[in-house]
């Protein structure tokens, strides 16, 4: 079956060598970038559910303790992350350094606050993994399809001067497998600056409550060292 002269398909097979090189380089990128952006979509998605989850149970009163202990039966089945994470780095350090016969109760408080704090910059860049590639993409896939365009019009013209009669359709196929070079530099930078616009924003927000939590949970463990022996 003969193609079209001006299909899409034929453009590109009859385009020049750096301008293919052009399409592949956005081709690729916009496919690693479509998987990113499910792996993020699925990864934000569930830490949100986890936190709204593990968020509900800490206020319904349970033990901190058992809760802890729960948690390390749960580590068995599946990794632990999210804000249990942050909770159990908490609890940890707290634990260790009253058992360790501390009297002091700031210096029990500062490496708790600390250990949290350790814990939250990895779940923030757990949350953030991957969000730098997209921005690359959605700022850099448009001028590299630009640069694929400039080519394809340059050879167009360059081959003009073989031709003693110019026409719209002698020009038209060289122009046209340029262009495409740009609809696939946008086509790539689109969805890339859309979900890196999201998921930055997700990550963020996911932030906040990590803080906010582990602030929260600072003030109980407060209470807790500063309560006057009965």
């Amino acid at each position: 079956m003969n193609q079209e002269p001006l299909s899409i398909i034929y453009l590109i097979a009859n385009a020049s060598l750096l301008v293919q090189i052009v399409m592949l380089l956005l081709f690729i990128a916009s496919i690693v970038s479509w998987v990113m952006i499910v792996q993020r979509g699925i990864y934000q998605s569930k830490a949100g559910g986890a936190f709204s989850a593990f968020e509900s149970l800490f206020w319904s009163g349970t033990d901190l303790t058992q809760l802890y202990r729960q948690g390390n039966s749960n580590a068995n089945k599946h990794t632990i992350e999210g804000v249990e994470n942050i909770f159990r780095a908490g609890f940890k350090e707290y634990t260790r350094l009253r058992q360790q016969g501390s009297t002091d109760p700031d210096a029990i408080m500062e490496g708790t606050q600390r250990a949290m704090r350790v814990a939250l910059t990895r779940e923030e860049e757990k949350l953030e993994a991957n969000l730098s590639f997209l921005a690359s993409v959605a700022s850099v896939s448009p001028y590299i399809g630009l640069f694929g365009t400039v080519w394809g019009i340059m050879n167009s013209f360059r081959g003009l001067a073989n031709v003693h009669q110019a026409t719209l359709a002698t020009v038209a196929p060289g122009i046209s497998e340029a262009l495409v070079a740009t609809a696939m530099g946008l086509f790539a930078a689109i969805p890339a600056v859309l979900a890196y616009n999201r998921f930055s924003a997700n990550a963020e927000r996911l932030t906040t409550r990590y803080e906010t939590f582990a602030e929260e949970f600072s003030a109980i463990l407060h209470r807790q060292v500063h309560a006057k022996p009965n």
